[in-house]
């Protein structure tokens, strides 16, 4: 995602001002074999009060088992999180030390970390390194606020620096519950998911209200907006609660009724200040890949849809009429890792992604990111296991919860997931986004250490901080809560954590109400329902007297703070 543009230093000049842009000047005879070490320092975004840096050491003496780099700020810089580093400030210094599973550096051998600070003033690049008490040479340090920029003008991570729209109709409904105006400030997605969504509906906010809207809070600032693009033709094959409204051909309407549409009204100059964030097609792509052929959960629908290619038509179609838009930034839905992690669908998802980002006239350099876990349960991160643990020398991928998976929560999934997409051909510079709006699990039954070792079931279902009776369950979880409050750049390769389902939205009626929406009974909603294959014949752990989906879910929404992780 960043330029990397490496300077051995014998001697150093840096100039560096507000933006800290830094200058080095480098002896011509200085080579790699001359030093001990050298250091890779970017700040790869920064905005009025922050910024975003990546270090990457590379070791050019005896291999170590163990690190630590330090250096010294100018300025008032505090680092107030970071990842894979456990990272320390005493006054101006800060001390980055290995964590347990990055320790071993060889010979010629190298290891990124990244963080991010607040500061004010000035942002002074650091001149000096060490690693384990020997100086570094350093490479020129230099600034790369928009690292390999795109040819449009599109920022590497449309969330730095930036406020998010908070939609003024779901922080209406959030504020008039008790307690709900504690979150109702949050930004949340706004869902295109059926025609008629794009000029309001029931007298709602249409498209151009809410962008109106999001200028209006958007200040001198920079603003995001994200939007859920939902709509295929026979979408959402697997799950009736969220079919849509266009038949498995009518790709022509999707196209020219859906997609034209909604472009030409993120196309207005009106708007170019915005940051649009678009969540594409979310469900559908996977479901070609899990639900298809001679699986035990395949279905007709969605071979129907295989069959007919409409899915990549209209993922591709989509992604090269916004991907256009120079403001718009494209983010396909990657599902989850309780969905595609598994070795069997895993490599193949990604592939699948890649010729439906360059199908319809689109390319990879209209996929900005993926977002994963959107309108989902899984947890973003298991402390309490890890999937190389193992219980009386059986591994914990053969307990039922995990069952042969290789990834035990979404971070883990997300970050891997993401190489895996860019080992197929999409930029190195995508990001990646984790819906968290209903995956924190707190409140009375979050475990507190690791369950019991009788057994690799007893040792996951104690501690899996994800309390669902099967990682595939869906719809309206019972004993869900608030995961990680919106923020951006949290973590490796994550542009943003992100509220993309606004929560107190319903999934789907647990009994079979009349719409004119298209939507479907889904027995998943049911909570008498005792399963199917795709969930492992389980129950299906929904909430009872639940609205059709994306209605408000009162009961729902208390249960979410109620639970929230973490805690209101």
């Amino acid at each position: 995602m960043s330029r990397t543009r490496t300077a051995l230093l014998a001697t150093l000049l840096m100039i560096a001002g507000g933006t800290g842009t830094a200058v080095a000047v480098v002896p011509a005879d200085v080579g790699t074999a001359t030093v001990p070490c050298t250091v890779d320092y970017k700040v790869q975004n920064q905005w009025d009060t922050g910024f975003t840096a990546a270090v990457t050491v590379t070791n050019n003496a005896a291999a170590k088992s163990s690190w630590a780099v330090k250096w010294s700020y100018a300025g008032n810089q505090k680092v107030t999180s970071g990842w894979n580093a456990k990272i320390t400030q005493s006054g101006t210094g800060v001390t980055a030390a290995n964590e347990t599973y990055n320790g071993s550096l060889a010979t010629g051998g190298s290891v990124s970390f990244g963080f991010n600070a607040s500061y004010s003033g000035t942002n002074a690049l650091p001149t000096t390194f060490t690693l384990d008490g020997v100086t570094c040479n350093v490479d020129d340090g230099g600034t790369d606020p928009d690292p390999d920029p795109d040819p449009s003008g599109k920022v590497d991570n449309p969330y730095a620096g930036a406020k998010v729209y908070v939609n003024p109709e779901w922080s209406a409904k959030a504020a008039a519950e008790t307690g709900g105006s504690r979150i109702s400030n949050q930004p949340t997605g706004v869902w295109l998911d059926r025609i008629a969504a794009i000029n309001g509906v029931n007298g709602g906010m249409g498209l151009r209200a809410h962008l109106d809207a999001a200028l209006a809070q958007k200040g001198s600032g920079e603003e995001v907006v994200q939007l859920v693009v939902y709509d295929l033709p026979g979408r959402d094959c697997a799950a009736l609660a969220s079919n849509g409204e266009l038949g498995p051909t009518e790709i022509d309407k999707y196209k020219t009724q859906f997609i034209d549409p909604i472009a030409a009204i993120l196309a207005d100059s009106k708007y170019a200040s915005l940051r649009i964030v678009t969540t594409i097609e979310i469900d559908s792509l996977p479901n070609l890949v899990t639900n298809t052929g001679s699986r035990a959960t395949a279905t007709p629908a969605c071979d129907t849809m295989l069959a007919n290619g409409n899915y990549v038509k209209g993922v591709g179609y989509a992604l090269a009429k916004l991907g256009a838009i120079p403001n718009v930034y494209n983010y396909i839905d990657a599902g989850h890792h309780g969905w595609l992690g598994w070795d069997d669908n895993f490599a193949p998802s990604a592939t699948l992604f890649k010729q439906a980002a360059t199908s319809e006239g689109a390319t990879v350099d209209d996929v900005h990111g993926f977002i994963t876990n959107t309108a989902n349960y899984s947890a973003l991160k298991e402390n309490n296991f890890t999937i190389n643990d193992a219980v009386n020398g059986t591994s914990v991928r053969q307990s039922k919860w995990v069952d042969w998976n290789r990834y035990v929560d979404e971070l883990s999934y997300a970050q891997a997931f993401r190489n895996q997409l860019v080992s197929v051909g999409f930029n190195s510079g995508i990001g990646m986004l984790v819906d968290t709006s209903r995956n924190g699990w707190g409140g009375t039954a979050r475990p507190t250490g690791p369950g019991a070792t009788t057994s690799v079931d007893t040792y996951i279902d104690g501690g899996r901080y994800d309390r669902r009776i099967h990682v595939g369950n869906w719809c309206n979880q019972s004993g869900a809560g608030l995961g990680e409050r919106p923020q951006a750049a949290p973590a490796a390769g994550i542009d943003a954590y992100v509220w993309m389902k606004p929560p107190g939205e319903s999934d789907g009626s647990s009994s079979a109400i009349p719409n004119d929406e298209g939507k479907g009974f889904d027995r998943m909603c049911d909570p008498t329902y005792t399963g199917n294959a795709r969930n492992g014949n389980n129950l299906s752990g929904a909430l009872p007297n639940a609205p059709l989906s994306g209605h408000w879910f009162s009961a729902q929404f208390q249960q979410l703070m109620t639970n929230a992780y973490p805690p209101l």
